[in-house]
């Protein structure tokens, strides 16, 4: 049953079940029921009144049940480069994946800076994803890094935020009236640290494995120097600023002296850069290709240790899809990027398994917090919820082949990969979009 997308409406009551909920405290045996889109019983006593009449019961064997996944940075090519992923197609690896809502980013043609396109982008995501869509709108018109965007006729709209996407706003001035005039709508506002002149022609991390392979390297600083005077801008602004997809070992530490000043900021890193490191490169592998550039292995368990005691507060698939053309390239002139909505849970619990994270702290960053920062009635499952749930074999051994991507673009870091933990079932509102 694969990428089943199902109209079923009857209650649902998932049994036997090991219930994650960080937004809850929940983690435990018990049972949870659905109803008319909505959770109506979890925990413990879930099953106190037995399942309603005419209702579909599941036996989860003891496998967890926990809120579905919140992402809130996927590319997606629709409209404008529908050829590299469509939302029917992003959708069906986002359940897939266990991701219940993503954040859809900006840099589509045309670019999402107006109300109009933020309105075609949903009501086209109703129609086609069987995941819930939401926008980042853009930041600046164009994404030039000039204008700023109509904060306020985007947000009732529906965008939930307003983002640099793969760029950054490397004017000063225009960040600062950007936290400034978002502060009005408690808006979130998202940049790219990375200054382009120190990032210069780098095409992965600075180090002897990039002499090794006689490829230009990007230094660290080129993130942390402009993550450093961000979170000063955002300390004059009093905006809510986000630092978008971190990868060095120094950025948790600007984080933290953030956050203990007091500044209204989060961060995001992606699951690809908690989870594999440039020695992955190998020989010239394109598909490890990314923006930010995967970093050491200092880098990388600096970053996991800051996901576990929540100075970096979220994780993200960064799923960026590109087509043959764009990949089947020397390494120095092919595109950045990677997909990775449909391993995003798998990849995650690499982390939980070599005991860097526990369960309930992966659930928090790639489910409860994000929503919280989005404004989203998701990542939880206290009742009144809206009924997007996963249901997860923590522990089914599997190997990922080309043959089994669900997206329309390929280009997965973990090809042939080995995980622990796999996804095996997804509801959202209630109603059961996937199953194996």
């Amino acid at each position: 049953m694969a990428g089943q997308r199902t109209t079923d409406t009857r209650p649902v009551l998932l049994t036997n079940a090991h219930i994650v909920d960080p937004s809850q405290n929940l983690d435990g045996p018990g049972g949870l029921l659905m109803e008319d889109g909505r959770i109506v019983a979890v925990g413990a006593g879930a099953l106190n009144n037995g399942a309603p009449e005419g209702a579909e019961v599941i036996d989860c064997q003891g496998m967890v049940v926990a809120p579905g996944l919140v992402d809130l940075c996927a590319h997606v090519g629709e409209p404008g480069h529908e050829h590299r992923e469509t939302l029917a197609s992003a959708g069906r690896a986002a359940v897939a994946g266990g991701i219940t809502t993503m954040v859809v980013q900006p840099d589509t043609e045309p670019c999402i800076d107006d109300p109009a396109l933020v309105n075609f982008v949903q009501a086209r995501a109703q129609e086609t994803s069987a995941a819930r869509v939401r926008v980042m709108a853009a930041l600046t018109k164009r994404q030039e890094g000039g204008e700023l965007t109509e904060f306020g006729l985007l947000g009732e709209a529906g965008a939930v935020g307003f983002t640099s996407g793969r760029g950054t706003v490397s004017n000063a001035q225009v960040l600062r009236r950007a936290l400034t005039y978002g502060k009005d709508f408690n808006a979130l506002i998202c940049n790219r640290p990375e200054d382009q002149d120190l990032k210069g022609s780098g095409v992965m991390n600075l180090s002897e494995a990039a002499v090794r392979l006689g490829l230009g390297g990007i230094p660290s600083e080129a993130e942390t120097t402009v993550l450093a005077r961000d979170l000063r801008i955002a300390r004059l602004a009093g905006g809510r600023y986000h630092a978008s997809l971190l990868s060095t070992a120094e950025a948790p530490t600007l984080m933290a002296w953030a956050k203990d000043a007091g500044i209204r900021a989060t961060s995001s890193v992606s699951v690809a850069h908690l989870t594999l490191n440039e020695i992955d490169i190998g020989a010239y592998r394109t598909f490890f290709k990314l923006s930010p550039p995967l970093r050491s292995e200092d880098d990388r368990q600096a970053l996991v240790e800051a996901v576990a005691s929540g100075t970096i507060d979220i994780i993200v698939s960064g799923h960026d899809p590109q087509d043959v053309e764009t990949k089947r390239l020397p390494f120095a002139e092919a595109a950045d990027g990677a997909i990775g909505l449909e391993t995003f849970l798998a990849a995650g619990l690499r982390l939980v398994h070599a005991g860097d994270l526990t369960l309930s702290r992966l659930i928090e960053a790639m489910a409860t917090r994000p929503a919280a920062l989005a404004g989203l009635d998701a990542g939880t499952l206290k009742v009144g919820s809206p009924a997007d749930v996963i249901v997860v074999d923590p522990e089914e051994p599997w190997v990922l082949t080309s043959r089994d991507i669900i997206s329309r673009a390929k280009n997965t870091p973990y090809e042939n990969a080995r995980f622990t933990g796999r996804v095996r079932r997804t509801f959202v509102g209630g109603v059961q979009r996937y199953a194996r």
